[in-house]
C-alpha cells in the first residue's frame, strides 16, 4: 500500500549550499520500507536564521546541516549535544515541541570508517580544509591515535586553530607536503561547482599516498576517488560517510534503528 501524505505527516529536511538527492532518497526509502508517516526534502537557503526559525515554527522534526552552515547555525539552537559541543560543529538538528537540540553524527561516521578500513594510526596524514566537517575528521583522527598530520587550509586563523586544538601541524598549501593518508574536506570535486572536475590533491601527491579519503558525497565517485582507484589506492568515499551519518540521523528523528540489511539497501538506493 502506497503511503499517503496528510496533515499529520512528519517532515524532515536538509540544508546545504548544494542540495543533493542522496539524503532525500536514503531517508524516504527507509520511511517507505518501515511504513512511517514521514517525508524528507532537501533545501538550500540564503537566510540561515530564517530557515532555522522555520524548522522551529513549522514543527519540522529533523534538519540535516551541510556545508557551509555547520558552525553558523550554532547560535540558533537551544542545546548542543556533547557530540556537537566537543567539536563546535553541527550536522543534525532535532526539534522536540519547538526545542532545538543539535548533534554531530559526522564524527561517528568518520571514526567507524577509519576502523572498518583498518587505516593505521601510524600513517602521516594531510587533511585539506578547516570547516565544520574538518573538525569532525580531525577529532576522529586524534581519538583514533593519529599523531603525525597536517591541517592544510588557506584560512590561517581557522587552520591554525584546528591544528592546535588536536596537536597537529598547519600549512596554507600542500606544496612540499607528502602524506600516507590524504583527506579532502573541501568542496573541490563536488558536483555543481566550478571545481567539479578538479583533483583536490596533485597526481604526484596521490601517487605517493597509501589511502585517499574524500568526504564529498556528490558525485559518489569524485575525480579524486576515480584517480586514486585507478592508481590502486585504498579509498574511502563521501558516499560512505553520508550513509553512516544519515542512518544515525534517522535514528534521532524516528527513534527506530533499521537493520543492517535495510541500511545497506537504503544506501545502495540513495547512491543510485
Amino acid at each position: 500500500m502506497t503511503r499517503q501524505l496528510n496533515k499529520d505527516t512528519t517532515v524532515c529536511m536538509s540544508l546545504a549550499a548544494r542540495p543533493s538527492n542522496f539524503g532525500t532518497r536514503f531517508h524516504n526509502f527507509l520511511y517507505d520500507a518501515l511504513d512511517l508517516d514521514y517525508l524528507y526534502k532537501a533545501f538550500t537557503t540564503t537566510d540561515l536564521a530564517a530557515a532555522i526559525g522555520g524548522v522551529r515554527a513549522l514543527g519540522i522534526r529533523g534538519c540535516a546541516i551541510s556545508m557551509p552552515f555547520k558552525e553558523a547555525c550554532i547560535p540558533m539552537v537551544d542545546e548542543l549535544d556533547p557530540s556537537a559541543k566537543a567539536i563546535d560543529s553541527v550536522n543534525t538538528i532535532v526539534n522536540t515541541n519547538g526545542y532545538l537540540k543539535a548533534y554531530n553524527t559526522d564524527y561517528i561516521a568518520i571514526a567507524k570508517l577509519l576502523a572498518e578500513h583498518q587505516v593505521s594510526n601510524q600513517l602521516t596524514f594531510a587533511l585539506r580544509g578547516s570547516g565544520g566537517m574538518a573538525k569532525a575528521v580531525a577529532c576522529a583522527l586524534k581519538d583514533a591515535g593519529f599523531k603525525n598530520g597536517c591541517i592544510v587550509a588557506r584560512n590561517e586563523e581557522a587552520g591554525k586553530h584546528l591544528a592546535g586544538l588536536y596537536g597537529f601541524e598547519w600549512a596554507a598549501e600542500m606544496a612540499g607536503i607528502q602524506a600516507d593518508l590524504l583527506i579532502n574536506v573541501t568542496p573541490i570535486g563536488m558536483a555543481g561547482g566550478a571545481e567539479a572536475e578538479t583533483l583536490a590533491f596533485t597526481e604526484e601527491t596521490i601517487n605517493a599516498a597509501q589511502v585517499v579519503f574524500d568526504v564529498v558525497a556528490l558525485p559518489p565517485e569524485t575525480p579524486l576517488i576515480r584517480y586514486a582507484k585507478a592508481q590502486g589506492k585504498k579509498v574511502i568515499t563521501g558516499a560512505d560517510v553520508f550513509a553512516i551519518q544519515a542512518v544515525e540521523q534517522f535514528v534521532l528523528y524516528t527513534g527506530i534503528r533499521p537493520s543492517d540489511e535495510l541500511f545497506q539497501q537504503a544506501a545502495k538506493y540513495a547512491r543510485g
